[in-house]
Order: C-alpha cells, then sequence, then structure tokens
C-alpha cells in the first residue's frame, strides 16, 4: 500500500515551485495542523489513462444514437401508434 506524501502548508509555500517540478505520480496532500486540505496531483495522474483504453475490445452494434423507435413529433407518432399524450392546458 503506497502512502501519499504529506506536507505542512507553510512548508509547501516556501518549496512550491520545487515540489512541482519534482512531484511523483502519488502526488502530495497538503495539511494544516495536521489536517489534510489539499491534494496535488500531476496533471497525466487521474483517469488521463481510461481515456482509448477500451479502443480496439468493444464492438458497437447499430445505431448508438437511436432509441429504435421511428418519431413523427410534429403528430405525435411514435412507431405507427398515435400517442395518448393529453393537449396542453389552455392549449389551441
Amino acid at each position: 500500500m503506497n502512502t501519499m506524501a504529506t506536507i505542512n502548508a507553510s512548508k509547501f509555500k516556501e518549496q512550491c515551485l520545487f515540489l512541482i517540478d519534482h512531484l511523483d505520480e502519488g502526488g502530495i496532500v497538503i495539511t494544516k495542523h495536521g489536517k489534510p486540505v489539499a491534494k496535488v496531483l500531476p496533471i497525466e495522474s487521474g483517469c488521463a489513462h481510461l481515456i482509448g483504453a477500451l479502443k480496439g475490445k468493444i464492438r458497437i452494434h447499430g445505431d448508438v444514437f437511436s432509441t429504435g423507435l421511428e418519431w413523427d413529433a410534429g403528430n405525435g407518432i411514435i412507431d405507427g401508434v398515435k400517442s395518448r399524450s393529453k393537449k396542453a392546458v389552455g392549449g389551441c
């Protein structure tokens, strides 16, 4: 189990540029009076490694942007069936 490095806020303020230049993958937790108040992580960490991770592993069948139903909003028809929706109150 990796423990994340911690540093007091005043010490972080003194050494900020050095710490950022030498930031490891785990990052740094900044504390005030012994309680964690912030976490500094390198931009490459987090979820960046997930982008494109499934490329070539998933096949899409059909149209992912469709519900599979044909819809005619002007006539209230879904897949050839007239919608049972009620007219709006005060509608024309």
